[in-house]
C-alpha cells in the first residue's frame, strides 16, 4: 500500500489489548493502531458508537470473537468508514438459549471467585488441546482476565448476550473482508466462519491449523501473515 491506512482493533471477552501483541508492530508499519475499549457499555449499539467517536475518519477494521460482534455493529452503524474488515474467530449469529445460560453462569460466578480463576474456567474453549499444558499462554489470559475486571466483565457478557443476529446484514457489507479461525476453534468453528464468507461478496476464509479460539495469540505468525496480506492487497 502506498498509503497509510489506520487500523483500528478490537479484542475479544476477557480480553486486553494483549491479545493483539504480536501483531501490532507489522500492523504498525501500515498505519497507526488503535486497540478499542469495549468493556464500558452494556450493548453492542453503545459500544460501536463509543469505538466510532474516537475512530480515524476511515480505517481497517479487526475483530476477534466479541471484537467480531461488535465488528458487525460498525458495519451497520458506519460502513463507509470501514476501508477493510477482518473477522477472527467470530459469529454472526446471536446466542442461543444455551449460550445465554452460560453467560449468565458465569456473571454469577463473577465478583464470587477472581478473574484468574473465570480465566482458568473458559481456558479449556479458547485454547488449542495441544496447548493446554502451556502455563505461558495461560498466565497471559489470567493478566488480561484481570485487566478487563469485574465490572468490565459483567458488561461485556450483557452486550454479547443482546446483541443482534448479523446474518440478515452480512450481504450489506462491500468492503474487502477476511474471515479467519482456528481450525480446532470450539466456540466459533470453521462451519460458522464458512457461513460468514458465503453472506459477505468476495469475503476469504483463512484457516489456521492446529489453532482454538484465541488465535491471534496462539498462532501469531500465521495470523499476522494473514492480516498483513489482506492490508496490502
Amino acid at each position: 500500500m502506498t498509503n497509510t491506512l489506520p487500523v483500528v482493533c478490537i479484542p475479544g471477552l476477557i480480553c486486553s489489548p494483549r491479545l493483539y501483541a504480536e501483531q501490532i508492530p507489522s500492523l504498525w508499519t501500515v498505519g497507526p493502531v488503535t486497540i478499542a475499549q469495549h468493556g464500558h457499555h452494556e450493548s453492542m449499539a453503545e459500544i460501536a458508537r463509543s469505538i466510532l467517536a474516537s475512530a480515524p475518519e476511515r480505517f481497517a477494521l479487526i475483530g476477534l470473537s466479541m471484537g467480531g460482534y461488535v465488528s458487525f455493529e460498525i458495519m451497520r452503524q458506519a460502513p463507509e468508514r470501514v476501508a477493510k474488515l477482518a473477522l477472527l474467530d467470530t459469529s454472526a449469529r446471536p446466542d442461543t438459549p444455551e449460550q445465554m445460560a452460560n453467560r449468565r453462569t458465569q456473571i454469577g460466578l463473577a465478583g464470587t471467585v477472581s478473574m484468574s480463576e473465570i480465566a482458568d474456567g473458559l481456558f479449556p474453549r479458547l485454547i488449542h488441546g495441544m496447548r493446554w499444558s502451556d502455563e505461558r499462554l495461560r498466565d497471559l489470559i489470567r493478566q488480561m482476565a484481570e485487566e478487563t475486571g469485574v465490572e468490565g466483565f459483567i458488561r461485556q457478557q450483557t452486550a454479547i448476550m443482546n446483541r443482534p443476529d448479523s446474518r440478515p446484514t452480512l450481504g450489506d457489507i462491500r468492503c474487502p473482508t477476511i474471515v479467519l479461525v482456528g481450525d480446532g476453534d470450539e466456540l466459533t468453528p470453521p462451519d460458522i466462519a464458512v457461513e460468514i464468507v458465503r453472506g459477505i461478496a468476495g469475503a476469504r476464509l483463512v484457516t489456521v491449523p492446529e489453532c482454538g479460539h484465541l488465535s491471534a495469540l496462539e498462532r501469531p505468525e500465521q495470523v499476522t501473515a494473514a492480516l498483513m496480506e489482506w492490508l496490502e492487497s
